[in-house]
């Protein structure tokens, strides 16, 4: 039997050929895209999926031209917090044009695709080997997501990445060091341990690490009009300040919990319709911490073409 280090190129499948095509469809079709933020964990049941949506509509609220790539293929919760489930897809100019929420936030989710009550099968002849083939089918989706639709002009793409720390490096290693990354805890110490591996495990790659948020920092009470602890911690809860947590990149705000956000998540309905509250300016906060550091390593140049830039949105 013939190993890997038997066949000499790529054995005369072609696969080479069609992995730089797809790549070449991937470059060509994010040429758009200004920014490309991966926000993961490790960790699962930090409200990763919450975050990512709420702050994609705390920088759609400033102008900025946004999409939300749901890289949970199996778990995708976009679609439904979005309000775009059952969405259609229709061809744009090009490629497919993607559904956009209320607020005009374009979204791609499994979600509009496959009923909750459904799975996407990833089929394997190898009995027991199916981890492997899943892996090579779903990274293989991806890329044709990312070539087949219409990204067009973008000033952010936010990719909600599934759970696993290995599955944060995975994807690190697939989007290429163009995409930074910016992780989601709770104030738990088995959840900062957690994506203190991711921490450690990106820092080994070229891509860049613009901090983390702390979700779930305390939640608010409605009945008092206060943020109160929701983790039992040692330190001392400080919900203006954040605590200390380990992880070695800087911290760009804290999130409290609060039920009517999560209402909001299951009826679809966007952030901007709540009523001025400690999480809605939370992630006021944290959308300008996101941004500010963006662009501090965003080229002079690059500014200066997007203040020629025409078409660029007023802030609604």
């Amino acid at each position: 039997m013939k190993g890997y280090h038997d066949i000499v190129g790529d054995g005369g499948s072609g696969v080479l050929e069609q992995v730089a095509e797809q790549r070449t469809r991937i470059t060509d079709g994010l040429a758009g895209v200004r920014h490309l933020v991966a926000v993961g964990s490790g960790k699962g049941g930090v409200g990763k999926s919450t975050l990512t949506l709420h702050l994609a509509g705390a920088l759609r609220a400033r102008g900025l031209r946004i999409a939300i790539l749901d890289a949970d293929f199996n778990g995708p919760s976009q679609a439904r917090m979005a309000g775009v489930q059952g969405a259609l897809f229709v061809p744009g100019s090009h490629k497919v044009a993607l559904p956009r929420t209320r607020n005009g936030i374009g979204v791609f989710s499994m979600g509009s695709l496959i009923p909750e009550s459904e799975s996407l099968e990833f089929e394997s002849a190898a009995q027991g080997e199916s981890h492997t083939w899943r892996a090579t089918r779903e990274f293989a989706l991806l890329g044709e997501i990312l070539g087949s639709v219409e990204w067009g002009a973008l000033d952010l793409l936010m990719f909600d990445l599934p759970p696993g720390a290995e599955r944060t490096v995975q994807y690190a290693d697939f989007l290429g060091p163009r995409t930074s990354f910016l992780l989601v805890t709770i104030p738990s110490e088995v959840a900062r341990g957690v994506v203190a591996r991711s921490v450690a495990a990106l820092s080994k790659g070229p891509n860049r690490l613009l901090g983390y948020v702390e979700n779930m920092s305390g939640y608010f009470c409605r009945d008092c009009n206060a943020i109160k602890p929701l983790f039992v911690s040692p330190e001392p809860f400080d919900a203006a300040q954040g605590r200390p947590s380990g992880l070695e990149i800087p911290c760009l705000g804290t999130v409290p919990f609060d039920p009517e956000l999560a209402r909001l998540c299951d009826t679809g309905i966007p952030l901007a319709e709540l009523p001025d509250t400690p999480v809605g300016r939370a992630l006021e906060h944290v959308a300008q911490q996101l941004l500010d550091t963006l662009e501090s390593t965003t080229p002079a140049s690059a500014h200066a073409t997007r203040e020629r830039r025409p078409g660029r949105e007023p802030r609604q």
